[in-house]
């Protein structure tokens, strides 16, 4: 479903974000991305959704080459990935039902059809009682499951997700991460970045980034040897 080939990004002043990347995720895989601040996760994640493109090398998702996508393609892209990203960017203006129906409403639903998926969304992250509250009145663990709901809300191929877990209480992280793993456990393709090395105890599959670079991508539960 999603592949990098040679991929490599550089930035003004010649650093590179991201350098030489070869990896395949397939459908219905539930991938974490692991390493310290600056190895290139995010970039990893963004280039997945258009928001950055490779300097060299080939990006593709569900066959489609991101570094040839046009302007007019990313809507249609992203209409499959439904995304995470520091922070949640919730609206404070409006509700959070208001929030999580915004992405159906911008491609072209009813306001009927996207109520009623909204409220369904609310309800498998268990926040179905705080549609009519405002964000500004949940805490930072309830504001990023409805990040969650807003990810979802489209029926997405593909989860990405930057640092869910970033500045939550253990048991709070727990409850997004558990979340995250229900949609997995219904077939969506997920990629997680995280440096919290609890998270991926009990992980199958674990990509490590480093200065840009793959540095293993290896099973830590269920299976043996490194993956590619």
């Amino acid at each position: 479903m999603i592949e990098f080939h040679q991929v490599s990004k550089q930035y003004g002043g010649g650093s590179d974000a991201l350098s030489d990347v070869n990896l395949s995720i397939g459908a219905g895989e539930l991938v974490y991305l692991s390493g310290p601040s600056g190895a290139g996760k995010s970039t990893l994640l963004k280039m997945i959704a258009a928001m950055e493109r490779p300097s060299t090398g080939t990006v593709s998702v569900s066959g489609q080459d991101i570094g040839r996508l046009g302007a007019s393609g990313v809507p249609y892209l992203r209409r499959k990935l439904g995304l995470m990203f520091q922070p949640a960017n919730l609206l404070n203006d409006r509700s959070v039902l208001a929030n999580v129906m915004l992405p159906l409403l911008v491609t072209g639903a009813s306001r009927i059809d996207a109520d009623k998926r909204a409220r369904a969304a609310l309800s498998r992250v268990g926040l179905e009682d705080k549609a009519t509250s405002e964000p500004l009145a949940l805490s930072g663990g309830e504001q990023q499951r409805v990040a969650i709901a807003r990810a979802i809300v489209n029926r997405p191929q593909i989860i990405l997700a930057d640092e869910p877990t970033a500045n939550l209480d253990r048991g709070t992280a727990d409850k997004v991460m558990d979340a995250l793993r229900a949609f997995h456990e219904a077939g969506v393709t997920c990629l997680i970045a995280t440096h919290d090395e609890s998270i991926l105890q009990g992980a199958q599959r674990v990509i490590r980034l480093e200065k840009g670079r793959v540095v293993s991508g290896r099973a830590v539960a269920g299976s043996t040897g490194d993956l590619p």
